[in-house]
């Protein structure tokens, strides 16, 4: 007799991805706060009129140092889902296994439950392959794109309030403080990758899926 599968809540179905959004908004808002009282703190030692929540929201400032954070992220895992596809590490539960085939790897194959790109084939197949790096690209490039417009738009605020000459954004982009504040995130972004891939060699964690299992050797690739 077979017995009716339990019914698990919704929470319990999406708890990773709720809390991880539950911590992002917090630590915005936060961040939104913080910086607010930095930002009209800074505007009040050059003799600047401090600026409302509402308006800090839609200033450079803001822009700027939340983009920052959100390029290099997606930097990271459009890089991770990629490079993964063809470089190996031997022993680290983050790489496919090196001399045996892997189930991603085979051909997708249509059937009633397989999603529409697939049961459609041709181009939309194709793209939908590669919907994962396509998607983490894409928000890649415009996260880079509105942190410029926000560093830039910070940038000549400052310059006003020195009573310094302004600069275009084409100019902007030859300036070596955007990509100072660029590369300091990207090399944290390929720091936290690469121990991560290391580090799973040889260290644990039980229940977890980023983990081999406790007693798997530390030359085992893959999980």
């Amino acid at each position: 007799m077979k017995t009716k599968p339990v019914q698990s809540s919704y929470f319990y179905r999406n708890g990773l991805t709720i809390v991880f959004l539950f911590l992002f908004v917090i630590t915005l808002g936060a961040q939104a706060l913080t910086g607010w009282k930095q930002h009209n703190q800074d505007l009040k030692e050059n003799h600047v009129q401090e600026i409302s929540l509402g308006t800090y929201l839609k200033s450079g400032h803001f822009i700027s140092a939340t983009f920052e954070n959100f390029e290099s992220e997606f930097l990271q895992m459009a890089l991770y889902v990629m490079l993964t596809i063809s470089l190996r590490q031997i022993g680290s539960a983050e790489s496919k296994q090196l001399d045996q085939p892997e189930e991603v790897d085979r051909e997708p194959i249509p059937s009633p439950h397989a999603p529409w790109p697939v049961r459609k084939g041709g181009w939309i197949l194709k793209l939908y392959s590669n919907s994962l790096s396509i998607c983490f690209v894409i928000l890649f490039l415009a996260s880079w794109a509105m942190h410029l417009y926000g560093s830039w738009d910070n940038h000549n605020v400052e310059q006003l309030a020195k009573k310094l000459p302004t600069i275009t954004l084409m100019d902007y982009l030859g300036e070596s403080e955007f990509w100072f504040e660029t590369f300091q995130n990207w090399q944290s972004e390929f720091l936290s990758v690469a121990s991560i891939v290391f580090l799973t060699i040889y260290l644990r964690q039980k229940g977890s899926p980023e983990s081999k299992p406790v007693d798997a050797p530390h030359l085992e690739t893959g999980k």
